[in-house]
């Protein structure tokens, strides 16, 4: 149906080819809307097959060092001194099937839900380009193996995305549902925390004050309640009581005790060897021989965890150029070409779809863990290995994957796209919303503890997201504002 033109202002016609009409599902039926959307289901008929592959071939799940913990907070709700327990409370909500086959199929349909999001989101851009934006979170193999792993990276993910794909709207309950998607993706992961301000910042830039005041609310009342928790559990301020140990193993990485001349009672936690000799940051908090781990008492401890924040604090001021030079470099990891081993074998090895079965856990915390899990599970637990299923999610994972440079051109786009157009929009353009969260997601864990392959995952879709919104046709630039217009608009006039 051609466009209707009045008085030089765009009127949109009464349906559009990707919207359903009004009327309810009648829509469904329509075989040519299908086809319009053919490539985009194709790629979700795909990612749904290689989701069924991982649920035959590895049953029931994956396990990860982690997965104990969260499964222990199931049965002793308490806040996690390492860890916030919003994965908890999901495999809390999943326990009554007392299956962890549940979990994972719950997560897989996470990361469908997840590439829906994007595909609905981007759907002003190009057809092609929308579809293509959803290829990494439907088809990589890596992120099917994080969906299949019990960890809590899936559900962050899908939370965040969520929370970004409303940002669009003005309505006070949508804004509300984005403050509590964010508060619970903070719950699930502490790197949420500053996606709260930077969502906050983006109602700002638009000149919604009251917006954006009304989202902090909606995130912070559910995190300071959760922060009330642990402070009348460990008597401590905070979300979790492991910062100040992260920062100081991350600080191992360049830290000079010659150059810092700490005090004495930080010069317990100085490690002799150079920094090239090191192990990798995360040693430094569960390695035995680490200085942090030979101190007296748990590592966690409120003392330990002020005095590795201080020693933190010392290194980055007196060598902040080390310190910059030691993020970028764990940044850089993520836009390598290939998949080099990192931060160590074992790490790496949880991030493969397994040849052979693996093993019972080995660490006192995951021993204790596995018991619970049993109970979780109402039976033995550990992963069945079912071939021949297992050995195509095997070869496809050694063929299909999205490359660090190629991520590096996805992020490069939305800038680009801008200069080249220079429009002159005074608003902020769509794109910045899912760009900046995806910057914060690879930059932070790069800051505050090392690089690491799943903290990856989480930002490719919204990374896909913004460089699709960067794609789309300008579709303001023929619109005018209600104040230009007058009250006399016609309901089908965009806006």
């Amino acid at each position: 149906m051609p466009e209707r033109q009045r008085e030089g202002v765009r009127v949109m016609p009464e349906t559009r080819a990707d919207v359903p009409p009004r009327g309810g599902l009648a829509w469904v039926g329509d075989p040519s809307r299908w086809r319009r959307h053919g490539w985009f289901l194709a790629v979700l008929a795909l990612g749904t097959a290689l989701r069924a592959l991982a649920m035959l071939g590895y049953r029931p799940a994956l396990w990860f060092p982690d997965s104990y913990t969260y499964v222990v907070t199931v049965f002793k709700p308490r806040p996690d001194l390492v860890r916030p327990a919003g994965y908890s409370m999901f495999l809390k909500l999943l326990e009554p099937f007392h299956a962890f086959g549940m979990v994972t199929a719950a997560q897989h349909l996470l990361g469908l839900a997840t590439g829906v999001l994007i595909y609905r989101v981007a759907r002003r851009a190009p057809r092609w380009v929308a579809t293509l934006a959803t290829v990494p979170v439907l088809l990589d193999a890596y992120q099917i193996e994080l969906e299949h792993l019990l960890v809590s990276d899936t559900l962050f993910m899908f939370l965040v995305v969520a929370a970004v794909a409303l940002c669009g709207s003005e309505r006070r309950r949508t804004v509300a549902a984005i403050g509590l998607l964010l508060a619970a993706a903070t719950l699930t992961r502490t790197v949420g925390q500053p996606l709260i301000l930077l969502l906050a910042a983006w109602y700002v830039l638009r000149g919604r004050l009251r917006l954006a005041g009304l989202l902090l609310a909606a995130a912070l009342v559910p995190v300071i309640a959760y922060g009330a928790w642990f402070y009348a559990t460990y008597q401590r301020v905070g979300l979790v009581g492991a910062n100040g140990v992260f920062m100081y193993a991350r600080t191992m990485s360049f830290a000079d005790c010659a150059r810092m001349d700490p005090p004495p009672d930080l010069r317990v936690l100085c490690d002799p060897r150079p920094p090239e000799r090191r192990p990798p940051s995360q040693e430094y908090i569960w390695a035995k021989d680490s200085p942090l781990v030979l101190l007296p008492g748990i590592t966690f401890t409120k003392e330990t965890d002020d005095l590795a924040g201080r020693f933190a604090t010392l290194a980055i001021t007196r060598q902040p150029l080390d310190y910059a030079a030691s993020v970028l470099t764990e940044l850089g990891r993520t836009f390598t070409w290939g998949r080099p081993v990192y931060p160590d074998p074992e790490i790496y090895g949880y991030y493969q779809f397994p040849v052979t079965e693996p093993g019972p856990p080995g660490r006192y915390p995951a021993q204790v863990g596995a018991d619970y899990a049993k109970l979780y599970e109402r039976g033995e637990i550990g992963t069945e290995i079912v071939e021949p299923y297992a050995g195509w999610l095997r070869a496809y994972q050694n063929m299909v994957r999205l490359p660090g440079p190629v991520l590096l051109g996805v992020l490069l786009v939305p800038p680009v796209a801008a200069a080249i157009r220079r429009s002159g929009r005074r608003r902020p353009a769509p794109w910045l919303v899912p760009w900046s969260a995806a910057v914060v997601l690879l930059v932070t864990p790069a800051a505050a503890a090392e690089f690491d392959y799943r903290y990856v995952l989480p930002a490719v879709p919204l990374a896909c997201l913004a460089a699709a919104l960067s794609l789309r046709p300008d579709v303001r630039k023929h619109c005018v504002s209600k104040k230009e217009f007058g009250d006399d608009i016609p309901r089908n006039v965009q806006l």
